[in-house]
């Protein structure tokens, strides 16, 4: 949270690249050289390519400074980079985080599917991160999606976790649905 002793900007980084041993530690070196703080950051080998983004904090002229090397950062380190300055999130309502689990033989439209269900319900997806992978013994391709949605307090949670296995059930998906844990 800001305040006016300790004020700090944000900055959203996605950045993509051939992957190679060493970029991460080159490419936050940059971060901290800048002065910023990298407050949550997600990284991942999909492909070949090497995918990152983060949030960034600081104050005003450490953010600006970070955003003037960016695009030098980019082109010395072999990657794509876009970048937008951003807020604290700040929730309107109490929101209730839960994990949901689901696995699944491969086709498409899972992901489509599920966001389908909690849109209509107006619940967020906050987080989500899907895997493939071959089924053990047999080899069939399987697909697994975790997710973390941000439940409106007022929402009876028995209801929606039954209506959320029934419709899995329906289309034929495994699927947990619990509280997140901390």
């Amino acid at each position: 949270m800001s305040t006016a002793t300790n004020p700090r900007d944000y900055l959203v980084i996605t950045a993509t690249g051939e992957d190679q041993v060493g970029l991460v530690q080159r490419f936050t070196s940059r971060i901290v050289e800048a002065g910023c703080n990298i407050e949550e950051s997600r990284m991942s080998l999909l492909g070949g390519q090497f995918a990152i983004i983060m949030l960034v904090s600081g104050r005003w002229d450490a953010l600006t400074r970070l955003e003037d090397r960016l695009t030098t950062v980019g082109s010395e380190l072999g990657l794509a980079i876009v970048q937008k300055r951003t807020k604290e999130l700040e929730r309107k309502t109490p929101l209730v985080p839960y994990s949901i689990n689901v696995v699944a033989m491969d086709h498409p439209g899972i992901v489509h599917n599920l966001a389908n269900f909690f849109a209509q319900r107006s619940i967020n997806i906050e987080e989500l991160s899907t895997d493939t992978y071959p089924a053990p013994h047999t080899g069939t391709p399987m697909f697994s999606v975790n997710m973390t949605v941000g439940i409106p307090a007022e929402t009876h949670i028995p209801t929606l976790r039954g209506d959320f296995l029934d419709y899995c059930d329906s289309l034929n998906l495994d699927a947990i649905f619990e509280p997140a844990r901390a």
